[in-house]
């Protein structure tokens, strides 16, 4: 089995940083995408960022050039650093990896818990 373990939410004003980090651990085999999602009350979710893992990034277009999406292979770590935060970021911040456990030969979804955001203006 594969668990996800996210940090670093909390509460900023409009304008200041967090910084994400989700940790994957178990029987891991192979780590593909890690991925970004979040969720506000009464939205659907919505993909925020994604990188693959030779470092391919893509970003929702609410988030170009404010986000930053990195990944550590050795830590098998994903971070999410976010600057110039707006209220309309408020989100519960739910991690995503496409990884091969052991025993298994083909890769499937696993979801952290989630961390909320919340930006206060």
């Amino acid at each position: 089995q594969v668990q996800l373990v996210e940090s670093g939410g909390g509460l900023v004003q409009a304008g200041g940083s967090l910084r994400l980090s989700c940790a994957a651990s178990g029987s891991i085999v192979a780590i593909n995408n890690m991925d970004w999602y979040r969720q506000a009350p009464g939205k659907q979710r919505e993909l925020v960022a994604s990188i693959t893992s030779g470092g391919s990034t893509t970003y929702a277009d609410s988030v170009k050039g404010r986000f930053t999406i990195s990944r550590d292979n050795a830590k098998k770590t994903v971070y999410l650093q976010m600057n110039s935060l707006k209220p309309e970021d408020t989100a519960v911040y739910v991690c995503n990896t496409k990884a091969i456990a052991a025993g298994m030969f083909w890769p499937r979804d696993y979801w952290g818990q989630g961390t909320q955001v919340t930006v206060s203006s």
